[in-house]
C-alpha cells in the first residue's frame, strides 16, 4: 500500500526524486501517466496490467471509452529511477499537471499522484470543512459497530 506525503522540487530537466520510501513497492519499471483532476498517476507494473485488463473490456464502440482511453494511455511512459532515485518526466505531462517547481507526491493506496504543490494544497483547503461529509457519504453504515 502506497501512503504518505512528500514535497521535492522537479529540475530544469524535468526530474524528479522518488521518495525511497516509494521504490521497493514500484519496482525497477513503473508507468507515468495522466492523471484525474490534474495530477500525474504512477503505477507499478503489477496495478498497471490489472488496469490494462479492466480497459480492455471496455466497448471500443462507446465514445466515452474511446475518449478516457486516448487521455489516459497515450500519455503513459515506463519510467526507470536514474541512481539518484529520479525520474524524467516529459514536457507534455509537467504542462498537463501545470507543475513549474515544487511538487508533491502522494501515496494513495495503488498509486502515486505526483501534484504541483500549490494546486494540491487549494484541492485539499477547499475540501477541508466537507470532509467528514464527504466521508459519511462514502462510508454508510460500514464502520457502524
Amino acid at each position: 500500500m502506497l501512503i504518505g506525503e512528500y514535497r521535492h522540487n522537479i529540475d530544469d530537466k524535468g526530474r524528479l526524486i522518488i521518495p525511497s520510501k516509494f521504490r521497493d513497492e514500484l519496482g525497477p519499471e513503473f508507468i507515468l501517466t495522466r492523471g484525474l483532476d490534474g495530477c500525474l498517476f504512477v503505477y507499478s507494473m503489477d496495478k498497471w496490467n490489472n488496469i490494462i485488463s479492466k480497459l480492455e473490456k471496455l466497448p471500443f464502440t462507446k465514445k466515452d471509452a474511446r475518449t478516457f482511453m486516448r487521455f489516459f494511455l497515450s500519455s503513459a511512459t515506463v519510467c526507470c529511477l536514474d541512481k539518484q532515485g529520479r525520474i524524467n518526466i516529459n514536457i507534455s505531462l509537467i504542462n498537463y499537471a501545470k507543475i513549474q517547481k515544487e511538487c508533491t507526491i502522494i501515496g494513495v493506496n495503488d498509486r502515486l499522484e505526483i501534484w504541483a504543490s500549490e494546486k494540491l494544497d487549494d484541492i485539499l483547503n477547499s475540501n477541508i470543512d466537507n470532509f467528514s461529509e464527504i466521508a459519511e457519504g462514502l462510508f454508510v453504515g460500514d464502520f457502524d459497530a
